[in-house]
């Protein structure tokens, strides 16, 4: 894409053509660019030269901090648009319609927002959705575990309290078989009174 192509996608996407304000920014951007080494050359970045011959940062961040590679900024007068070297990392101005890469750079979020979005969009960062993926595994284990110790619970009360109803019903069984038992005992022994009576008679 051109340099003006890449500032439009980065509006439409919230942010702008990155701009580099310290040696750690570089360093990240470096890093990341030589990723892309193989497949790029270069990626556009905020730094472009104005009408008078200025250079400055797309979103007005100031200057303090250059990355220009050997010979950089060029005195070339159709050299408006910074560049990035995937290969090296430094910087450099080009003609702004050159074909490049771009590195877009948003706005910091406050830290709320930016939580939210680690839970939101996980995919984005493969170390935050491993966390996620853990925390969930270990939330519904959790749950499992409970529901597991709460169904071995409510069953062995189930069981204790049908053993009980068995049991007492067992008893009063027992007692209704004895109170006969004991009744039919009782006329037999009567019924011995009187034979023995009979015979002493």
């Amino acid at each position: 894409m051109s340099w003006a192509q890449s500032v439009t996608q980065c509006l439409q996407s919230g942010g702008m053509l990155a701009s580099v304000e310290d040696l750690d920014e570089s360093n990240f951007l470096i890093e990341h660019a030589d990723l892309y080494a193989s497949k790029i050359s270069g990626f556009w970045i905020g730094i472009y030269r104005n009408v008078n011959g200025q250079l400055l940062w797309q979103d007005n961040t100031a200057l303090d901090f250059v990355n220009w590679g050997d010979g950089q900024p060029s005195g070339d007068e159709l050299a408006f648009c910074g560049e990035l070297s995937a290969a090296t990392g430094n910087w450099s101005v080009l003609t702004c319609s050159s074909q490049k890469g771009f590195i877009c750079k948003k706005p910091k979020i406050h830290s709320f927002l930016f939580t939210f979005y680690l839970f939101a969009d996980a995919r984005k960062d493969k170390a935050s959705g491993h966390l996620n993926m853990w925390i969930l595994l270990t939330l519904v284990l959790i749950i499992l575990l409970g529901v597991a110790f709460m169904i071995y619970f409510l069953f062995k009360i189930k069981t204790q309290s049908g053993t009980g109803r068995e049991v007492r019903q067992g008893s009063r069984q027992l007692e209704y078989t004895r109170a006969l038992t004991a009744g039919d005992n009782g006329s037999d022994a009567t019924n011995d009174k009187e034979k023995n009576e009979h015979s002493v008679v």
